[in-house]
């Protein structure tokens, strides 16, 4: 946090003002000084309780790894090789199914996701009425494969999504990177 505080330049003329100017600067500047960090304290105590970086109370809202484990794999096919991406959801927790994506270099596709569980529709308060997924596991799949049906090695893959905490909590986008082997594509 950034606190701007105006200065000033104090012009005396006796020896008299010079000294009460003086004791007047520096009790100021210690005032302004220990109300930022009164303020600061007080960010940071809200910041604790939020996340749970306090000891003495106890969260409301897990840390982003905690609510959602994510994990990929892999699995060569005779259509390209097959990516699964397994959520473990918290309880009280959803995963956004639109805001599930993958980002690759040119030359490589991917089939649209399959999921293990239908999402459900929520009316949510960042994006209204959208379907999550809100089980304790949840696996999408999908099959990649390259433009010219030859393997590649070690395709980086971007995977993005997004998830909330029902309480109230909106989790900042996420992006899991990995690299993929991708299997020849046999007819």
């Amino acid at each position: 946090m950034l606190i701007k505080i105006p200065t000033t330049t104090l012009m005396t003329t006796g020896k008299c003002h010079s000294k009460q100017s003086g004791k007047f600067a520096i009790v100021s500047a210690a005032l302004i000084a220990a109300l930022s960090m009164v303020s600061i304290n007080a960010q940071a105590a809200g910041l604790n309780e939020l996340f749970g970086n306090n000891n003495a109370a106890q969260s409301k809202f897990l840390p982003v790894e905690q609510a959602f484990q994510v994990s990929t794999m892999t699995k060569a096919t005779a259509k390209g090789t097959q990516l699964s991406i397994n959520f473990d959801i918290t309880p009280g927790h959803y995963v956004y199914k639109n805001q599930l994506t993958l980002n690759f270099p040119k030359g490589v596709s991917a089939a649209p996701f399959t999921f293990s569980q239908s999402p459900v529709s929520i009316d949510d308060p960042t994006f209204g009425k959208v379907p999550v997924f809100t089980q304790k596991n949840m696996v999408a799949t999908t099959i990649l494969t390259t433009n010219n049906g030859k393997a590649a090695k070690n395709v980086p893959v971007v995977i993005g999504w997004q998830g909330c905490a029902k309480a109230g909590l909106c989790y900042p986008p996420e992006k899991l990177k990995t690299t993929v082997n991708i299997a020849v594509t046999r007819k």
